[in-house]
């Protein structure tokens, strides 16, 4: 390569963003994931003994599964493939299969295929990989923010190490930072950034454990920066808030995993009588984007379900709720559903009329025997009487305290205990 195509490639480099410039190019500079690339991380053995498995790395953006990918193209001898299941067909896939045929045939080599979004491929593309990953043809990379058991051929799976990335720690984050900031070839070094503490905290927060939203919001930022005296390009707060104005809010995805596990944790925030971190779930799903109406209506559960008779007006106030927030919209719906929020985490528990049908259900679909006893028969149409429908059926608002002891459960059925009054009660 002669000075100009060298110089090309740099000025090239130097245009991409700070995020894709910093990208690990070895193990030992990715940060985070220690329980999968740490010194006994599966995938690192993997890697590193060049003995690579099918494997499908998912987990939110921004924690590193696209590095990894291009870790293990740098440090296997195997031929590597990359496609995107955006664009890519069957055709690729065939191409695909050619060149690991040709690399097996003439170079004795294996072919690594990285396909990036595999959830994207739908299921007569993934069958269309599938032959050729049992067989061992093409050793699969697959990388998806969507959780490959539910959006990825179980077939697929079954073949492959599905490998958890978790969105990075505030600290973890923090290290990123630091290392773009003094990187001088890759990252912000030749710009003497100075990164003030409180600055530095608030891009770790407001990433969301997202690597790339970091990088990107801390390049925003120092583009926003003044250059001192002393040559220093000083980042402040000022600058980060700006950065996330232009940066966009809250990761949510309502259809996918975030959807799921959000919904799942304000629920249990609120059963587990916490209203904060109910509230802080609320804002996060009313900040996404969440349909009120669908929060509304597990409030209505809930309210049934995990308080019960404990405060038998939970569920008219969660009901009330549900009809205030659907009149009125957003934004003002936030405050009701903030309101019913706090009420069902402040209010007593108990699961036991939720435990008392589900008890019921169970005996049902067993096969206990339901014959429904000749004096419970009903009696309002002609004849009845003459069935013996109806008849020594003693009638409770005749006698004393309008309460009186006689049989209500099926013919040679014992009475059994459903419902335990104040059952699971707090």
């Amino acid at each position: 390569m002669d000075l100009f195509a060298m110089a090309s490639e740099r000025d090239r480099a130097d245009a991409a963003p700070l995020a894709y410039r910093m990208r690990p190019s070895s193990l030992d500079e990715v940060v985070g994931h220690s329980h999968i690339v740490g010194p006994r991380g599966l995938l690192r053995r993997m890697i590193e003994q060049d003995r690579m498995q099918s494997i499908i790395l998912f987990g939110p953006p921004g924690t590193g599964k696209t590095t990894l990918a291009q870790v293990i193209a740098h440090q296997t001898k195997a031929s590597f493939v990359q496609l995107n299941a955006v664009t890519a067909g069957v055709a690729d896939i065939r191409k695909a299969v050619d060149t690991a045929k040709e690399q097996r045939e003439l170079y004795a080599r294996r072919t690594v295929l990285f396909l990036d979004e595999i959830h994207r491929f739908n299921k007569s593309q993934q069958d269309a990989l599938l032959p050729h990953v049992e067989a061992g043809l093409l050793i699969l990379v697959g990388a998806t923010t969507e959780n490959p058991y539910f959006e990825v051929n179980s077939a697929l799976v079954s073949r492959s190490h599905v490998f958890h990335l978790e969105p990075l720690t505030v600290e973890e984050i923090g290290v990123l930072l630091d290392r773009a900031c003094r990187d001088h070839d890759r990252g912000l070094g030749r710009m003497h950034v100075e990164l003030a503490a409180d600055a530095r905290r608030a891009i770790c927060l407001q990433a969301g454990g997202d690597a790339r939203r970091a990088l990107n919001l801390l390049e925003l930022a120092v583009f926003a920066a003044p250059i001192g005296e002393d040559g220093q390009t000083h980042v402040g707060l000022e600058q980060v808030e700006h950065a996330l104005q232009s940066a966009g809010g809250v990761r949510y995805d309502k259809s996918g995993d975030e959807h799921y596990d959000t919904i799942s944790a304000f629920i249990k925030s609120v059963r587990g009588s916490d209203p904060d971190a109910a509230v802080l779930w609320l804002a996060k799903m009313l900040a996404g984007g969440e349909d009120p109406a669908f929060i509304a209506r597990r409030l209505m559960i809930l309210a049934a379900e995990d308080i019960g008779n404990a405060d038998p007006y939970a569920l008219t106030l969660a009901v009330s709720g549900w009809q205030a927030a659907m009149a009125i919209g957003m934004p003002e719906a936030r405050i009701i559903l903030a309101q019913v929020t706090t009420y069902l985490a402040t209010a007593p528990k108990s699961n036991a009329a939720y435990k008392a049908i589900n008890e019921a259900l169970a005996d049902v679909k067993a096969g206990m025997p339901l014959v429904v006893p000749p004096h419970l028969r009903g009696t309002g149409y002609s004849g009845a009487q003459k069935l013996g429908h109806g008849v020594g059926y003693l009638y409770p608002h005749d006698y004393p305290g309008h309460h009186v002891e006689q049989n209500y459960w099926p013919v040679g059925v014992e009475p059994r205990m459903y419902y335990r009054e104040g059952d699971g009660e707090s």
